[in-house]
C-alpha cells in the first residue's frame, strides 16, 4: 500500500515532464537557463513566456511572467523548494559546474548523496536548483538489511572538474 493509502501504486514509467516557473524578467531567465546552462529555447511567446529544452524535446522548463513581471522571490513562504536536473554523466555535470563558473554563478552548496552527486543553487529569480548525476543502481549505498542508506556529504568539486570535457 502506498502513502496515500491507496493501496496501488503508480505506474513505475510515470516521470515528471516539464517544470513552470514563475519569473520577473523574461530575458535575463533566458540568459541564466539558455546562454548558462545551455538549454535551447524551443518556443517564445513575446515577453511574456518561453519553453526550453535539452535534445530536442518540447519543454522540459517553462518561464513565464504572467504573474510576476518584475516580482521578488518570495522568502519563508511554502512553495517550490528546487528543482532537479538530471544529467547524464558526470562529464555532464562537470560541464554544468565549469558554466556556472565561468559565469560567476556561486554554488549555495555540492553534496555527494551515495545515490547521486549534486550541485545546488539559485537561478536569477531565486528559485532552487539542483544539478545532479545518478550514480548506478548497483552502487548506491544501502544498510544490512538492503534498505537505500542515502548520505549528505561533501562533494569533492576537485574531482568532479577532472572529468573530461563534453563534447
Amino acid at each position: 500500500m502506498n502513502a496515500a493509502g491507496t493501496g496501488r501504486p503508480i505506474d513505475p514509467a510515470v516521470r515528471i515532464g516539464h517544470v513552470h516557473l514563475k519569473v520577473a524578467d523574461l530575458d535575463r531567465a533566458l540568459a541564466f537557463y539558455c546562454g548558462v546552462l545551455g538549454f535551447e529555447l524551443t518556443q517564445r511567446y513575446g515577453e511574456q513566456a518561453a519553453f526550453v529544452s535539452a535534445g530536442g524535446y518540447h519543454h522540459h522548463i517553462g518561464l513565464n511572467t504572467w504573474e510576476s513581471r518584475g516580482g521578488a522571490p518570495p522568502p519563508g513562504t511554502t512553495g517550490l523548494y528546487h528543482v532537479a536536473i538530471l544529467y547524464p554523466t558526470r562529464a555532464a555535470l562537470a560541464d554544468a559546474a565549469r558554466r556556472l563558473a565561468a559565469a560567476g554563478i556561486p554554488l549555495d552548496g555540492a553534496s555527494d548523496h551515495g545515490v547521486s552527486e549534486a550541485l545546488y543553487l539559485r537561478d536569477p529569480d531565486g528559485n532552487g536548483l539542483e544539478l545532479y548525476v545518478d550514480r548506478p543502481p548497483a552502487d548506491w549505498p544501502r544498510d544490512a538489511d538492503g534498505a537505500l542508506a542515502m548520505t549528505t556529504r561533501r562533494l569533492d568539486l576537485g574531482s568532479l572538474l577532472a572529468e573530461p570535457k563534453v563534447g
